[in-house]
Parts: C-alpha cells; sequence; structure tokens
C-alpha cells in the first residue's frame, strides 16, 4: 500500500519542485535581480583546474588563462597580430656579428696578419657592396686575449656511452685554454642571417671549414682533447651572429603588493627560468640567450648566441617579482615553515606558496583558489592601464559539459562553448551573443613515410584525393570547419591561402594508384606484386570527431579497393605505445599551433626520432633550409616569402591529408559589451568581436554587462 502511495505521490512532489523552481529561480534575464554585485563578476567555467599558478611554470590551459590576468609580459600581439609592448614601452633588435681572424691566412696573392690587413682587404674587395655596408654602423677590432673555461659534457662509460643518473646523463667540466687572435666586430643596424656570404665567398672553405683551431685550443687534460676536439667550432667560432634585444621598460608599474616593477625583475624571471631547480617547461625558449645585462632601472638587453627569431615573442611570458622570490626570499618562508637545513639546500620556485597565492603586475589580483571549485580574482584598481571594466573574474571549474551548459542557461556562468552540433539551433537566440571564430587548430591524417607503402608522395595524394572531405565537414563537424591546405594557423599570415586544396577526385585517386602497378585482385582490393594494399589507421579514444573521421575515410578507401583496418586506443597507449615509438602505419591527429611561423619541432628532419614530433618521418631537403631559415630570419615580409614557399612543399609533398581547421563557437550573455570612452568623457557600447587571430578576450579589459541588453545598429 504504502509503495503504491509513493509512487503517486512523487510525480507530484517532482511537479511542485518544477512550479516552485520556475516561480522563484531568477530567469536568465533576472539573473541579477537582487543581486547587483552579479553585474560585475564574469564567471567562466573550465572543465579543468589550475596546476599552478606561475607563468614560468604552468603548462596547461586553465593556468595559463589566471596567469594572463595576473601577470603582464614584456610585449604581446595586437589586434591584427603585430607586437606591442606591455610592460615593455618598446626595444630594438640589432646584431653583433664577429669574424675571427687568423694570423698569416693567404688568400687573392695576400698574406693576412695583422687584424688591420684584414678589414684593409674586407674593405677593397667588398666596396662595390653598398647594401651589405649600409646596415654596418661600424667596425671595431677586438684584440687577441687568452681565455681559460670550461666546457660541461656528459661523462662517458666503459662502454662509450654517457653514463645516466636519476634520469639524466651525468656531466663533466673539460677545462680548457683558448689563445684568441684578434677578431672583427661588426655592429649591425638590423639582424641579417645572410651577413656572412659575402666574406665566405672571399675567403673560402679554408678559412671557415678548415680552420686549424688546434693551433689556439688546449685541453687542460690532453686525455680529453679528443672529446673536446668535436666541439672547437662551438668554442671557436670563425663567425658568430649575436643577435640583441634591448627593452625600454614601463616607468610606474607596480605589482599589487605596492612594490615598484624594474629591470630586476626582469633579469630575476630570466634567471629563474633558466634554474634547473625550479624545472622550467619553458627553458628551451630562452636557452639561446648568450648574456642578459641590466642597462638601467628601466633598461635590459639580452644578447643571443644565435640567430633565433622566435626569441622576441618568448618576452610574452609573465614576469615574476624578485622581491617575492628571490633565494633570501625563499629560505625566509622555508624557515617560517620549519624545513630542514638539508632540505634548504635544493629550494626552487616551485616549493614557494607563491604558485598558490600569485602576485603579479596584471590587471587583476589575486583572490581565492578552492581546489576544483574555482579561483577568483579581483579587479586591480591600481592597473597602468587603467583598471579593468569587471570588478571581479570568477572561473568554475565544472569537468561536465552538459553541467557547464545547463550553467550558462541558468545565468550561473556567462560564457558556454557551443558544441559543433548545437550551433544553427542556438546562434540566433536573442538572449546569448554567438561569436564564431576559426581556430589556430587543424586535423589530419598523418603517414608514417618510413613504411615503403607511403613512401612514394603520389601514394599519399591518392589517398587524399579518395577523401571526401566536404562530406566530413558536413556531417562531422556540421559545417563548422574549414578546408585547410598545409602546415601553418589558417589565421596567420605564414598560411598561403593560393594553395588549393587536393580534390575529391576518387577516380583520379585510382587512375594514379594503377599507373603505380596497383590492380584489383579477384576480392577487390589493390594488390602489387603479390601484396595487397593494407594498413592499419589509428586514433585515440575519447574523440568522437576523430572516429567519425575513421569510418569515413576508411569507407572512402575501401570503395577505392584500399584495406584499411582501424583501431582506437587510449591517449596514453596511443601516445607512448605508437605515436612516441613510431609504431604506426597512419594515425588521425590533430596540432594547436600558434602565431609564430616556427615549425622546426614538426617538420624538420632532425626531429624525426621517437618522441619527437615529427613522427611521421618527413625529410625534404629543401622544407629543412627553409625551417632553418625561417627561425633565423627577422623580417617578417622575408619570413612570409619563405612560409609560403614551405607550405606549398609540403601541400606538394603530402606526408599529411590535411583536413580541416574547427571553428569555435562561444556564446556569450548578450548583456555584455565593449565600453569605449569618448573624448566628450560619454561612452560608447559595442558588440563583441573576435580580432584578427580569432581572439575574442582581446578587449576583455573594456568588457561590461550591463542591466539590459543594447540594440545594436547593424
Amino acid at each position: 500500500m504504502w509503495t503504491k502511495r509513493i509512487l503517486i505521490i512523487m510525480p507530484l512532489l517532482v511537479i511542485l519542485f518544477l512550479l516552485q523552481s520556475f516561480f522563484w529561480v531568477p530567469t536568465y534575464d533576472k539573473q541579477a535581480a537582487g543581486n547587483p554585485e552579479r553585474l560585475r563578476q564574469f564567471i567562466e567555467t573550465s572543465i579543468g583546474d589550475a596546476e599552478i599558478l606561475n607563468p614560468i611554470l604552468s603548462a596547461d590551459t586553465a593556468s595559463g588563462r589566471i596567469n594572463g590576468f595576473v601577470f603582464d609580459g614584456l610585449i604581446d600581439y595586437d589586434d591584427q597580430l603585430n607586437l606591442r609592448g606591455r610592460l615593455a614601452t618598446g626595444w630594438v633588435i640589432f646584431e653583433d656579428a664577429y669574424l675571427q681572424t687568423l694570423p698569416g691566412f693567404r688568400v687573392g696573392g695576400h698574406t693576412l696578419d695583422a687584424p688591420e690587413d684584414w678589414l684593409q682587404f674586407i674593405r677593397e674587395r667588398t666596396a662595390g657592396n653598398k647594401d651589405w655596408w649600409e646596415n654596418i654602423e661600424s667596425v671595431i677590432v677586438q684584440p687577441a686575449r687568452r681565455i681559460d673555461d670550461v666546457l660541461s659534457l656528459p661523462e662517458l662509460g666503459a662502454d662509450g656511452k654517457p653514463v645516466m643518473k636519476n634520469g639524466f646523463p651525468k656531466m663533466v667540466g673539460v677545462k680548457y685554454r683558448i689563445q684568441r687572435p684578434a677578431r672583427i666586430h661588426f655592429k649591425l643596424k638590423k639582424v641579417d642571417q645572410n651577413f656572412f656570404d659575402p666574406l665566405e665567398a672571399l675567403f673560402g672553405a679554408r678559412l671557415f671549414a678548415e680552420f686549424p683551431y688546434e693551433r689556439f685550443v688546449k685541453a687542460e687534460d690532453a686525455g680529453k682533447a679528443e672529446r673536446l676536439a668535436r666541439h672547437h667550432a662551438e668554442i671557436l667560432p670563425v663567425k658568430e651572429h649575436n643577435p640583441i634585444i634591448r627593452f625600454q621598460l614601463r616607468k610606474g608599474v607596480r605589482f599589487h603588493d605596492g612594490h615598484e616593477f624594474d629591470s630586476g625583475d626582469v633579469l630575476f624571471t630570466y634567471q629563474a627560468l633558466m634554474n634547473p631547480n625550479n624545472a622550467s617547461p619553458r627553458t628551451s625558449d630562452y636557452e639561446p640567450v648568450k648574456t642578459a645585462e641590466v642597462l638601467g632601472p628601466h633598461e635590459i638587453q639580452f644578447v643571443y648566441k644565435r640567430l633565433f627569431s622566435p626569441a622576441i615573442t618568448s618576452w610574452m611570458m609573465g614576469i615574476l617579482p624578485e622581491h617575492l622570490l628571490n633565494a633570501e626570499a625563499l629560505k625566509k618562508e622555508a624557515r617560517a615553515a620549519g624545513k630542514s637545513p638539508e632540505e634548504m639546500q635544493n629550494l626552487s620556485i616551485r616549493d614557494s606558496a607563491f604558485s598558490r597565492h600569485p602576485i603579479g603586475t596584471g590587471p587583476f589580483r589575486f583572490e581565492h583558489w578552492e581546489g576544483d571549485v574555482e579561483i577568483r580574482l579581483t579587479r586591480n584598481d591600481d592597473y597602468w592601464e587603467g583598471p579593468p571594466e569587471y570588478g571581479e573574474y570568477v572561473m568554475r571549474i565544472i569537468p561536465d559539459a552538459i553541467t557547464q551548459e545547463m550553467e550558462f542557461y541558468a545565468g550561473a556562468a556567462d560564457n558556454y562553448n557551443v558544441q559543433p552540433h548545437q550551433v544553427a539551433r542556438l546562434k540566433d537566440d536573442p538572449k546569448f551573443h554567438s561569436i564564431s571564430t576559426v581556430g589556430n587548430n587543424y586535423s589530419y591524417i598523418g603517414y608514417n613515410l618510413r613504411k615503403p607503402l607511403f613512401a612514394d608522395p603520389r601514394v599519399r595524394k591518392a589517398l587524399g584525393m579518395a577523401i571526401d572531405v566536404d562530406k566530413i565537414i558536413k556531417h562531422v563537424m556540421y559545417n563548422q570547419a574549414e578546408r585547410v591546405t598545409g602546415p601553418f594557423a589558417k589565421a596567420t599570415q605564414w598560411y598561403d591561402e593560393s594553395v588549393e586544396p587536393i580534390p575529391y577526385d576518387p577516380d583520379g585517386a585510382l587512375q594514379i594508384l594503377n599507373d603505380l602497378g596497383w590492380k584489383k585482385n579477384a576480392d577487390g582490393w589493390l594488390e602489387k606484386d603479390g601484396k595487397v594494399f593494407e594498413f592499419n589507421l589509428i586514433t585515440n579514444h575519447g574523440n568522437p570527431i576523430r572516429k567519425n573521421i575513421m569510418t569515413i575515410v576508411q569507407n572512402n578507401w575501401r570503395k577505392l579497393g584500399v584495406k584499411c583496418n582501424t583501431q582506437l586506443f587510449e591517449w596514453a597507449v596511443f601516445l607512448k605505445d605508437f605515436v612516441n615509438a613510431l609504431k604506426f602505419d597512419a594515425l588521425i591527429l590533430g596540432w594547436s599551433m600558434g602565431f609564430d611561423p616556427d615549425l622546426y619541432q614538426l617538420w624538420h628532419s632532425s626531429q624525426t626520432h621517437p618522441r619527437q614530433l615529427n613522427f611521421v618521418g618527413y625529410e625534404n631537403e629543401e622544407a629543412d633550409r627553409l625551417i632553418v631559415a625561417i627561425r633565423r630570419e627577422y623580417d617578417q615580409d622575408v619570413q612570409r616569402r619563405m612560409t609560403h614557399q614551405l607550405h606549398r612543399i609540403i601541400a606538394a609533398d603530402q606526408p599529411y591529408t590535411f583536413l580541416f581547421v574547427g571553428k569555435s563557437t562561444l556564446l556569450l550573455d548578450r548583456k555584455i559589451v565593449i565600453v569605449e570612452r569618448q573624448p566628450d568623457g560619454s561612452e560608447q557600447y559595442k558588440k563583441i568581436r573576435p580580432v584578427k587571430g580569432g581572439l575574442i578576450y582581446y578587449h576583455f579589459n573594456d568588457w561590461r554587462k550591463l542591466p539590459t541588453a543594447p540594440n545594436f545598429s547593424q
């Protein structure tokens, strides 16, 4: 009897609860009713919590989001993806180039002994090269000098292999002495990776490739002379590029605790990045720095030991406060925490409470962090660029996408990243502002070029021609994607829009394979020399888009006569046992790209080994040359020409079948606007639109949530 009553009463209780919710819970439009402070908050959701709130240590998206509000870098991108100053008001990039002289060197019937002989010979033989001399600000002779130094090398065991300790090679110091002859210092107005070309043509291989290092370099331990000889060109370079970046820093900027920012903080941040105790994941971006020098309270200079044009964008890194994280501050904190003397020997920034309570110079101050629940920031009213419109920023940790969506509809969050299948339904909802952008990512099918089956680019092209990518975009991505043809982010100037996508042409694909000797057998499979055209296509579990792509391309290839077997793996297994181990035929993956044109790690032939990113094994000499030249070039116009050329080469080789770049659609409360202050003091409201590169939050400091949605004129 009681069971029957419960079954009757329960539906009534549910109906009463829903009615109560309808009448008593504020609707989306009334979410600020009785709580005007809600208009001052921007609440964002994240699927995962931050890892560590320190810009030199973090590597996850959530941490980066918070760090971007709490810390400032020296520079960042403007709304046209040009560099602009932040904590730096300006910067200059120039170069010191050095030519090592060789006393007694004979060339063109002349014997060059003194450095003055070298200078006179260079001036006479290059006098007609006006463009070359135009870039030279001054020429100085650096006198001969003795250098005593130590080179750190891996210790070798009896088998000749490096001795390992705690997973890393054990290092030993090799002492040496250099009696360096005089060298010529060219101060250049701008960096020129081709500066030494006229000098190499003038002096030839005998100077640059056959320099007698053994005359000038001696190992203290004669038994180590052979090992040292392998590094002669490194410790006594005949030609040396030293690019220099000199920053002028913003005055009057204060950290959130009131301490004034200066060049010492920038130097400290660099030193912290390079300190092995801190184990920063970003060290490789700063390894090319040769010296860092404070030139004044608001001026600092970095000299690089080689050409490395991505260097400038590395200074988008948030700057740390030296006074809170230097050695003395860490020791004081450790003593207060009761650390033992042994524990204090290897203190690092990772040990500091700073990473849970960060202090920067950014537009928002850290307020509160409740693990796996929320991170709360408050407005920095003393921000050097003026305080943000919002008084508070909150990141709520909500791992479930459906819950994120419901919280947005309820007004408990201000944004929602729409799934592709939802875009058509939600884009015209009058309560929301829908913003779609082309991302900096792309999806692809990668082929293991070490496999004989994929060695011929014509085979790879035929496989691409058999795939109906437009069908994938329509049915898998719900038209929320665009075709891509090459390796650069489509929203950047490095992408060559003139490269046409490979057409969907199954008949043409079959003809290519037939011409290469692949013919259909009695079972309908392509066969050559008794072997069926068969391979395995793999991807990771948990990504329905990749799983659907796999099904479509398998069917496309089956119609061609290609036998494609498919398999899904858990991400960790997929990465460790197949991708990093190079044990695959073909795979479906994607890259998330930045705005920098450096593709060295992804496409250079030196990066084809296990656990490296060119896991498909792509090798092309001209591509290698361009990749290296791009990362050495400081002129963006020249870089653009080279990236377009590289794009065309890779598109022709088809190491990947490039598929599409996904569109990202963000829903915002329509009441959120950009506030523009007019010269007369009045305010104008503008609709939020992404800037170049798909950056939606570029104007976030000027966002405001109004009590009611304005009517924008179209």
